[in-house]
């Protein structure tokens, strides 16, 4: 009888990037009970991974530390976030065959069409790399002649997402990019049926140099719980939802 389970990790040129702990300040971690979910692989039905099972309070956990580190990366220049932000694009299109392989073994998308998927979710990163330098503020014209109305932009805060299975990498970089190039910071709560294509866009984040803190990806199985957290927690002061 034929092996059909699925090794996901054999077929990566880079097996780091299949990773099932969740990224809390740039470290990868288990939840605080140490519970975990099955991943599967929708053609075969077979398991491909287990993943980190984070509480409600290990996603408190996370937000708070976004917010920690969040003032430290709008502090740096527009230009400084655009080449952090450009060093990720570059690695998503560098290890694109390999992030596809992962998005086609959870969701089960051809895989023709994952590998799309990746250009596609990296262009948005490469675009909002490009607008953190042209954020620009506003002169308005007056309603008294001795009155100028100036305005400026500036990052929110903490910003957080909850995203679909059917686009597990375009969905979160869609949301990420412009947060991160406004300075925000951002916690990611990817699908549970598709969190491993979004653990694998931090294992990249890291290497491309974004800072500690600075983007947190949740994976919980308990989507009440997270949502609740999401829109509950005061620290969260924008909510990205597809």
């Amino acid at each position: 009888m034929l092996d059909s389970s699925t090794d996901l990790k054999s077929m990566l040129s880079d097996p780091s990037l299949l990773q099932t702990q969740a990224f809390i300040n740039n470290q990868w971690v288990d939840g605080e009970n140490g519970a975990t979910f099955d991943v599967s692989n929708p053609a075969r039905g077979d398991v491909i991974a287990q993943v980190a099972d984070l509480s409600r309070a290990d996603l408190a956990r996370a937000i708070h530390g976004a917010e920690a580190a969040q003032k430290k990366w709008a502090a740096l220049t527009a230009k400084e976030r655009c080449n952090i932000l450009r060093n990720w694009y570059n690695l998503m299109m560098e290890h694109q065959s390999d992030l596809a392989m992962i998005l086609t073994a959870e969701m089960g998308k051809p895989l023709a069409e994952a590998m799309g998927e990746i250009a596609y979710g990296a262009s948005f990163v490469e675009f909002f790399a490009e607008e953190a330098k042209r954020n620009y503020g506003e002169t308005i014209p007056g309603h008294q002649a001795d009155k100028r109305i100036t305005v400026i932009k500036q990052p929110i805060g903490v910003a957080a997402s909850i995203t679909p299975w059917n686009f597990p990498n375009a969905m979160i970089t869609r949301k990420a990019a412009p947060a991160l190039a406004a300075g925000c910071a951002f916690v990611a709560r990817p699908s549970e049926l598709t969190p491993l294509s979004a653990l694998a866009l931090g294992v990249l984040a890291q290497r491309a140099g974004l800072p500690a803190g600075i983007l947190q990806i949740v994976p919980s199985n308990d989507a009440s719980a997270s949502g609740k957290e999401f829109c509950e927690n005061s620290k969260v002061r924008k909510l990205t939802f597809t």
